[in-house]
């Protein structure tokens, strides 16, 4: 009679390697989504100091024209050039006292920061889907409702 040598097992069986498959793909599931959250949060909070860091120049430039900037070429007057900000496109309203920042990256949002008179600057961000992901001490502004019409 033939006596059988045991044989050692080498590598993995298919089962394990559809369990190992299986938890990368739960793992991941979970990890992409709050990672895109991250990555929002990040750039709004980046737009936001970018934009904070606008207030100090366009103060002076208040204070020695007498007018709030028009546009980045009149911040140039006041030592800040066009390209303080990489990430979005300026808008600036001088009749509102206000500076907007839409972002390129996540599209569609924008920051803003508004002058009230003597009592300081507020900031506002728009056009984001989770409030979560909108900066301390810059919420999100209130979505103006859809006109009906009559």
């Amino acid at each position: 009679m033939k006596a059988y040598k045991n044989k050692q097992q080498k590598g993995f069986t298919l089962i394990e390697l559809m369990i190992v498959v299986a938890i990368i793909g739960v793992l991941s599931a979970i990890a992409v989504p709050a990672y895109k959250d991250y990555v929002t949060k990040s750039e709004v909070a980046s737009a936001v100091a970018s934009l904070k860091s606008i207030i100090t120049p366009a103060e002076l430039h208040y204070q020695e024209y007498g007018a709030f900037p028009n546009d980045s070429t009149e911040l140039e007057r006041v030592g800040v050039g066009s390209n303080a900000v990489k990430n979005g496109t300026l808008t600036f309203n001088k009749t509102a006292g206000s500076i907007a920042l839409a972002l390129t990256s996540p599209t569609g949002v924008t920051a803003t920061i508004t002058r009230n008179g003597s009592s300081g600057w507020s900031c506002a961000v728009a056009g984001l889907t989770d409030n979560k992901n909108a900066p301390k001490g810059c919420p999100q502004a209130a979505a103006t409702p859809p006109v009906t019409p009559p």
